[in-house]
């Protein structure tokens, strides 16, 4: 008889190789398990093994590489009445900008004059 061939095959047959396809699969994924698990070990010991301070080195070198580092952004506007507050331009506009805005003001009124 063809294993492969299912619908001719009985309930106790079919369990059979149910249960042998099981055994088998577990067989195999205990050893690939092993394997994950041995190698695993030999990477907590190259770790266990490297000094503390070539550790922490490497760490900041990641954190410090993580993105590059832009300039600072210089304000382009400031708000008269209260000249701490400033806004370079970027992202969402100022509610003292869009306040003054809407009362009919023009954006370069509140331009900062830089000196040459």
């Amino acid at each position: 008889m063809n294993r492969n061939d299912f619908k001719s095959m009985s309930t106790d047959e079919l369990w059979a190789l149910h249960e042998e396809i099981a055994m088998r699969l577990a067989a195999a994924l205990r050893a690939e398990k092993a394997v994950v698990e041995n190698r695993l070990k030999q990477l907590q010991r190259r770790v266990e093994t490297q000094p503390a301070a070539r550790a922490a080195k490497s760490s900041r070198a990641a954190k410090s590489s993580d993105r590059r580092p832009y300039p600072a952004v210089v304000p382009k506007y400031r708000n008269p009445d209260r000249p701490s507050e400033t806004w370079a331009g970027r992202g969402k506009t100022p509610r003292w900008l869009t306040a003054q805005l809407k009362s009919g003001r023009r954006i370069d009124d509140f331009r900062i004059r830089h000196a040459a």
